[in-house]
């Protein structure tokens, strides 16, 4: 026997009919959302991942090869070399813009810096212009015929090292990065710095402590949260290192093939080489490595400072 329940007083509906109600229009409510979410980030992955499943020969055609792209993934040198490269200048560049930007927003918190508003904007100026135009300046000036470095060989009549030479041409890229995004991580950490409560200062104060200790007991552990996000931007970043090197390489011919990281050989392969299917392999192989490292790096920080 079924029982039917009776309407509520009032003519109201049922609790359950209006919370059903209230999902529905929060679902309309991120519909747009989602809608754009599934076209731009997971329809081109699953169809990279579709892409690294096949493989198309001149004779033959596109045929489906499972697991076999990745298998030559594992063994490609030339991708396993650029992992290296860029894994080098993250261990590098990262730490040397990371502490850059750190020392300059602590100066700007300290309150003893005159003209901080001019700093700041000087600072984060380089981050408001293009990497491309910002590389082009660079490469100018890295020039040993026409740049600064070959005005400075012609007007001292000495020979400086070539920054586009082999050895130096990494370290050269990662000025250029630094140059770039100092400013935008010296605006992360000011912020983070702002908002510390400033009682904890007054408290420090009460109690006798200097600059340095109230910057590493109250300063660093109040922004670690920042700290941790500038970092993994950083890694991400680094990964994906592609403008430098690709505008600089007509300059340093030499020195930056097509492989010289990850994402040029990415863009070499299926550009140049017209090797599609391969080019998505190395892309999604890429893209997993470059998450496992992110998510150990938040892992670990948030760890810290637990």
């Amino acid at each position: 026997m079924t029982v039917i329940s009776p309407p509520a007083a009032g003519g109201r509906p049922p609790a359950a009919t209006r919370r059903d109600r209230r999902g529905l229009a929060g679902w309309g409510f991120i519909a747009p959302f989602m809608t754009v979410f599934a076209l731009v980030f997971l329809a081109p992955i699953a169809y990279s991942v579709w892409l690294s499943l096949y493989r198309t020969r001149l004779i033959g055609g596109t045929t489906f090869v499972g697991l076999d792209n990745y298998r030559q993934a594992l063994h490609d040198d030339q991708f396993w070399a650029a992992l290296g490269r860029v894994s080098l200048f993250l261990c590098v560049q990262v730490p040397v813009m990371l502490g850059i930007a750190l020392l300059v927003a602590l100066a700007l918190d300290s309150g003893r810096l005159y003209g901080k508003d001019f700093f700041r904007i000087a600072i984060f100026l380089p981050y408001a212009v293009p990497a491309v135009v910002a590389t082009l300046m660079w490469g100018f000036l890295y020039g040993t015929r026409f740049g600064l470095v070959g005005d400075i060989d012609d007007a001292l009549g000495v020979t400086l090292p070539d920054p586009l030479s082999p050895h130096l041409v990494l370290a050269s890229i990662g000025n250029i990065v630094t140059w770039e995004f100092v400013g935008y991580n010296m605006l992360i950490f000011y912020s983070a710095l702002r908002v510390v409560p400033h009682s904890l200062y007054e408290a420090a104060e009460i109690d006798g402590a200097g600059q340095l200790r109230v910057i590493t007991a109250i300063k660093l552990p109040a922004i670690r949260g920042a700290l941790v996000i500038a970092t993994i931007f950083s890694v991400i970043g680094s990964f994906q290192l592609f403008n430098e090197p690709s505008i600089l390489q007509p300059l340093a011919r030499n020195a930056i093939t097509t492989d010289y990281t990850p994402n040029y050989y990415t863009y070499s392969l299926s550009f140049s080489g017209q090797q599609h299917n391969y080019s998505a392999t190395v892309a999604i192989v890429m893209g997993l490595i470059t998450m496992v490292i992110a998510y150990v790096v938040q892992t670990r920080g948030m760890r810290k400072g637990a």
